[in-house]
């Protein structure tokens, strides 16, 4: 094990006053399941049960704290109960391998599942859970000797299994500068979270680079406290291996972000697709592929479509979710790569003011994306039914006569009625204050881009 590792271990400066950081085992950095997938949320999870379970102390083989603390957004008295039901009974079952991402730095060989047992208990009103590990792995995970100190905070606001697991992967070298170099089918099952299966060893590396190493690096050079780089090692004319440089960020406060350093992990996004009728391990695999940030704003849409009925009910959300979602999540991966971009040179400060109107122009941008992008799925009679209500419109409103013409010739898509055919439709799909965000979207615009 290198000297500098276990002097970052144990010579690290004490974290700021209030924020107890989860002191996560070098061995459970690069989980790799044997059997089933491990989701974002359910990574989030366990993580905040390792950091109650750590403060509840090793003298104790089964460990308890209220549901409220573990998880929030659900509805304790609907059928959203089933959600943490299910991410207990995946921890319970799935089969992972211990590794850490430093060879000869973990020198047992582990297959157990992430819990040993769980169960959920009511008291008076309240649900608490209670749980425990595998005896073999016990005492490592609460009292660990060589371990990464992690921002809960920070993993809180990242959005995909990829981008949690490439962060705490990073987070352990933070120290020395850089991650060993594996190879990039090392890499492969540990972001993915699933089984180094034969579909899964069939998967190019463009396409895994494009799919889940972009949109992961994008997201934690934009959201969290470090900054990493991906080098690439060819053998011939392919990529062989890969390795990340990390280094820390200059300190930033967000008013968005700050948050209890052990707080709940949100299930929200999942309570609100339950309500939707979708399937909730069908929103886990698409926030997986798309982001979380995505698939709220998405799920978002799909509500609004759903209660507005206009210009029809809609009777598949989740095809309708997926056909927006692209949408969504390439507005996502826009915001990221600019913050990053930004990030990288100095900026004067603006007043307020012009901070305030680049945040309104930010959020009206995605915002008209996402409202073309629901049009576009809509049946294309419905489209048609659109074009002819602003055909109408446009004419009692002695619109310049070229718009109606090229609405006619060129469809609502032609760049000169695009922003006329999502101002009708949002008015009559979201109401007259669609185009104007609160507060709490300004925030989120806002925690988006640099300071």
């Amino acid at each position: 094990m290198s000297s500098e590792l276990l002097l970052e271990n144990r010579e690290a400066a004490p974290p700021a006053r209030g924020v107890i950081p989860l002191l996560k085992p070098v061995f459970s950095l690069a989980l790799v399941p044997q059997n089933s997938k491990i989701t974002s949320l359910g990574r989030r999870t366990w993580n905040v049960l390792l950091h109650i379970a750590q403060d509840q102390g090793l003298e104790r083989e089964t460990f308890r704290a209220a549901l409220t603390d573990i998880v929030r957004g659900l509805d304790y008295n609907s059928g959203d109960m089933k959600i943490i039901k299910t991410h207990l009974r995946s921890m319970v079952s799935t089969l992972v391998e211990w590794q850490s991402p430093t060879a000869g730095e973990w020198q047992t060989w582990d297959v157990c599942g992430m819990l040993s047992h769980a169960k959920l208990i009511k008291e008076r009103g309240q649900i608490f859970v209670e749980w425990s590990y595998a005896v073999n792995m016990r005492h490592e995970l609460l009292d660990p000797e060589i371990f990464a100190k992690l921002s809960l905070d920070v993993i809180s606001q990242l959005g995909s299994h990829p981008s949690v697991a490439l962060y705490e992967i990073c987070s352990r070298y933070l120290g020395v500068g850089q991650t060993a170099r594996k190879a990039w089918g090392w890499w492969r099952p540990v972001l993915l979270g699933r089984p180094d299966d034969e579909r899964l060893q069939r998967l190019e590396y463009r396409i895994f680079k494009r799919d889940t190493l972009r949109p992961a690096i994008a997201e934690i050079n934009s959201l969290s406290d470090i900054e990493i780089e991906m080098l690439e090692f060819k053998s011939g004319r392919f990529v062989a291996d890969l390795q990340f440089t990390v280094r820390k960020k200059p300190q930033r406060i967000l008013a968005l972000q700050q948050r209890s350093a052990a707080g709940p992990v949100d299930v929200g996004v999942l309570s609100s697709a339950e309500r939707l009728g979708i399937d909730p391990s069908r929103i886990e695999r698409l926030i997986d592929e798309y982001g979380e940030a995505a698939m709220r704003t998405a799920l978002e849409a799909v509500e609004k479509r759903v209660a507005s009925a206009f210009p029809e009910p809609l009777r598949d959300p989740l095809r309708y979710l997926k056909t927006v979602l692209p949408g969504h999540a390439a507005a996502q991966v826009e915001v990221h790569q600019k913050a990053e971009a930004a990030a990288a040179t100095e900026r004067t400060p603006m007043p307020s003011h012009e901070r305030l109107a680049q945040w309104e122009k930010k959020w009206l941008s995605e915002r008209i994306e996402g409202l073309a992008a629901e049009i576009a799925a809509l049946p294309v009679e419905r489209q048609s039914e659109l074009v002819q209500g602003l055909r109408e419109d446009l004419e009692q409103r002695h619109a310049h006569p070229a718009l109606v013409q090229r609405l006619i010739s060129k469809g609502w898509t032609h760049p000169m009625v695009r922003h006329e055919m999502v101002s009708f439709y949002a008015a009559g799909a979201h109401g007259p204050h669609w185009n104007k965000p609160s507060d709490a979207q300004l925030l989120a615009i806002a925690a988006n881009l640099p300071t």
